[in-house]
Order: C-alpha cells, then structure tokens, then sequence
C-alpha cells in the first residue's frame, strides 16, 4: 500500500511538473531580434504583461499638428480634450529614401526625431511606418506597377537602390536615442496592409515567397546596419480566414506583433459591418497569436471626421470586444484638405461632436493614455 502511495505521488508530481513546463512554453514569449538591446526586451517583455491590464490608445502625427493648427509646442488635439497625450506615437518615415528633410505628411524629420524623443521621455511608445516609394518607378507607395517589389530583392534591377533607401532609414533610426544615450525601443510597422491592392508591396503584386523574401531581407539588413532597437510588427489589412492572414507571413521568427487596420466608412448606427468584421478578424487572429505566442495591435483605425457622437464607446469598443490587444492607434489630424474639399481627421478636438464620449472612453479602466503608460512603466524591469 505504501509502495502504492508513493508511486501515486510520484505520478501526480510528474503531471504538475509536466503541466508547468506546458504552461511555461504555452506562454513564453521572445523578440524575433536575438540582438536586441535590453531596453527593447524590457518594452517587449511588458507589453506582453499589459495586456491583461488595458490598451494603449494611439494617435497618428499627434505632436506634430492638429485641426487648425501646427507645430505648437507639448500641444495635441488628443490633449487639448482629455488633459493628457496619447500612450502611443505613430510617424512616417517616407521622404527618407529621397533624402528629404520632410516626411510625407510635411513633418520635417528634425522636428520628428524631437516629438520621439519627447513622447518616448514622458513614457509613451513609438510606432513608425513607411509608406516608401516605388524602387521600380520612383513614384509613391501607391504606384502598384507589376513586378514592383521583385525589383527590389536581391538580384532584383532595382535592388542596390533600394538598399540605398534603406540606408537613409537606418541611420534616422539610429539617431533616435535617449538622454542617456540609448536607441529608443520602436515598434516599426513595414509593409503594412499587404493583403491589401494599394501598395507596390501588397499581395497583388507579388507571390508569398517574394514578399516573405522582402520582408527577411529587412530584417536582415537593419541587424547588419547594427539596429536592435527594433519589435517588428506584421501588418495586413482585410483576411477572411487563418490561411489568408498567414500566407505572406514570413513566420514567427521575423515578426513580433501581429495586427491589422480597418477603418469605419459606413454610419454605424445603420451598418454594423465595422464591428462585425474587426470581431471576425480579431478572433482568427487571435488563434494565430496564442499558437505563437504573439501580442495583436489594432495598428490602424479610425472614423473619417466621426460625425458619430458615441463612435469611442459605442463602436470602437465594441469593435475591440473582450480581445486582448497591446494598442489601437486612430489616423492623424490633418485638418481641411483643399484638394478633396473635406476635413480629414480622426481624433476629436475640442468641440468636436464626440469630444464628450471620447473623454468617457479616456476614463474606462482599460483604456490607458500616456499618464497610465507611464504609471505602468513601460521601460523599466
């Protein structure tokens, strides 16, 4: 009987270590740079922990300029109506592959590099995309010219140019650093809404393989230019099921953050297609990310001027559901366009017609804007 007893024991503590060990693997999580600087594991590491307390919310160009005004110093629209800034700074590095000195919204890249530096002192999180132009045509990343992104592999026409372009990012994001003197974590977004037909580098334009190639071939070569300050975040627009989210994607070990952008074009309080979609998208995804062990973003968002007065709390949310996301970043505040003859922003300002529920939804436990980033701590061990 005793014999029988210990073995019994025995037994049950083999399960218990098994399980742990299960639960252990089940949850681990780790940068897909081995070379990363600690500060970008720490970010990471906490992110993967943030989840389980709230979102961080995000606005695009947020420092830079608003609806009627621009480059006014610690001024933000998202500020002017809730009292505090945005967890999460989204900018563009276009215009760097021509060495401009502005990026393609018009933010000159000294001011950028500033707004970084600031957003990043006060504990809020940097985002960057690249909305690079064509490498086969030299137009802009809307140039969808057949064999585009084939130019720019390796052995491609237009391949050493393109290294060139990449070049001019690399040493911007070099320059990105601390007051100590360290590289600044950054979530960098490329090739973003690839399942899309809008881009040179989207699906319509090239096979799985080649833009798998592509997306390695950067992740390779900012490692060389000695860059690992980098979490990489894999991006599509529309996917109807598992196979299409994963069938550019160029597998766990090149990515970091797994997200999509979707934006609300119908009213919503006559057409829940918005919601019903994100919910769609978020649940595949999710299945995706607890496989490999992942963090999702809502990279992009938003609703176009929101004539709607409850969008915030009774959308948004709702589009978001129970999902646990790192962040959802909305689109800038550009202002009126002359050339389109509309306002073209998608955070409110004061007295816009959802500044009211905007605040309600800054106040919602689970939505953290820089004051909470920051109480969280996001830098630190």
């Amino acid at each position: 009987m005793k014999k029988h007893l210990i073995l019994f024991v025995i037994i049950i503590n083999i399960g218990i270590s098994c399980a742990s060990k299960a639960q252990t693997t089940n949850t681990k999580t780790s940068l897909a740079d081995s070379k990363a600087t600690v500060e970008t594991k720490i970010v990471y590491k906490n992110l993967v922990t943030i989840v389980n307390k709230g979102i961080l919310f995000g606005h695009q160009d947020d420092l830079a300029y608003g609806v009627n005004w621009k480059y006014e110093a610690r001024r933000s629209d998202v500020k002017d109506v809730t009292g505090d800034y945005p967890a999460v700074y989204g900018w563009d590095l276009s215009g760097l592959e021509k060495k401009s000195d502005k990026n393609i919204d018009g933010v000159p890249f000294d001011k950028m590099r500033q707004y970084i530096i600031d957003g990043h002192s006060r504990g809020g999180l940097i985002t960057l995309s690249w909305h690079v132009d064509n490498p086969l045509t030299g137009k802009n990343a809307w140039d969808t010219t057949p064999k585009s992104l084939v130019s720019a592999l390796p052995g491609g026409k237009n391949h050493e140019k393109f290294k060139s372009w990449m070049d001019e990012v690399a040493k911007f994001i070099l320059t990105l650093k601390d007051k100590n003197g360290k590289t600044i974590p950054i979530l960098f977004r490329p090739y973003h809404e690839l399942t899309g037909t809008w881009f040179w580098w989207c699906k319509n334009n090239a096979s799985p393989e080649e833009f798998k190639t592509l997306w390695k071939f950067t992740f390779d070569y900012f490692q060389a230019k000695g860059i690992h300050n980098l979490i990489y975040v894999y991006n599509t627009a529309d996917f109807k099921s598992k196979e299409d989210f994963l069938e550019y994607y160029p597998g766990s070990n090149y990515a970091d953050v797994l997200s999509f952008d979707n934006y609300q074009f119908n009213d919503p309080t006559k057409d829940n297609s918005f919601v019903e979609n994100c919910q769609r998208q978020f649940k595949i995804m999710n299945e995706i990310a607890q496989e490999q062990n992942k963090i999702m973003a809502f990279a992009e968002t938003g609703y176009e001027a929101i004539p709607y007065d409850k969008w915030w709390t009774n959308t948004l949310m709702k589009a978001i559901g129970d999902f646990k996301i790192s962040y959802v970043l909305v689109w800038r505040n550009h202002g009126w366009k002359e050339d389109e003859k509309k306002m073209h922003y998608y955070a409110p300002y004061k007295g816009q017609v959802s500044e009211k529920d905007f605040v309600d939804f800054y106040n919602l436990d689970q939505i953290l804007f820089e004051k909470e980033a920051a109480k969280e701590k996001l830098y630190n061990k």
